[in-house]
């Protein structure tokens, strides 16, 4: 699944009274978010000039241009940050940007179908991928590492897990 922007962070609100805003930022160098000039709302309708100030706990603490007041930073609490795909850099083989994992189906090694990917979570040690069955009452919590997941597939939409006994 492939889409025109994807999503490089989101605002945690206000950091401060001056109308500096904490920013969580999404990408691997979480200061690159700043290398990218403009930002936008996925739907491109509202854009934000972000200049980086100094880290902070939880995050990074930026300013945007037009905002000078904590209420005016604060109105902004969980807008998501996106990019234009085709500003990003290429990734090499073995890694993939989220916005193309979800969606995908998932499979175990023999072939049955287990859900589709619904999310990517990061909760500090590490990605957990989020899969859905309508038949399951809990989603699957997949680790996304090499022996947990061996194959991605975007070209064929699939990912293959290999479950332990009793995971699935």
């Amino acid at each position: 699944m492939t889409t025109d922007r994807i999503c490089v962070g989101s605002i945690a609100g206000a950091f401060g009274v001056q109308g500096e805003v904490r920013l969580k930022s999404f990408c691997a160098d979480p200061e690159a978010i700043a290398d990218y000039g403009l930002l936008y709302t996925q739907d491109g309708s509202r854009s934000f000039a972000i200049t980086l100030t100094r880290p902070v706990a939880g995050g990074l603490g930026a300013r945007i241009a037009g905002v000078a007041t904590k209420d005016q930073a604060d109105a902004l609490r969980g807008v998501d940050l996106y990019v234009d795909r085709n500003r990003l850099p290429s990734l090499p083989d073995d890694e993939f940007y989220h916005a193309d994992l979800i969606g995908l189906e998932v499979r175990d090694t023999g072939g049955v179908l287990l859900g589709t990917l619904r999310a990517v979570h990061n909760h500090g040690a590490g990605d957990l991928l989020e899969v859905y069955a309508p038949t399951r009452k809990q989603p699957l919590l997949i680790p996304f590492t090499r022996a947990m997941v061996p194959t991605v597939d975007l070209t064929a939409g699939r990912i293959v897990a290999d479950l332990p006994e009793g995971l699935d």
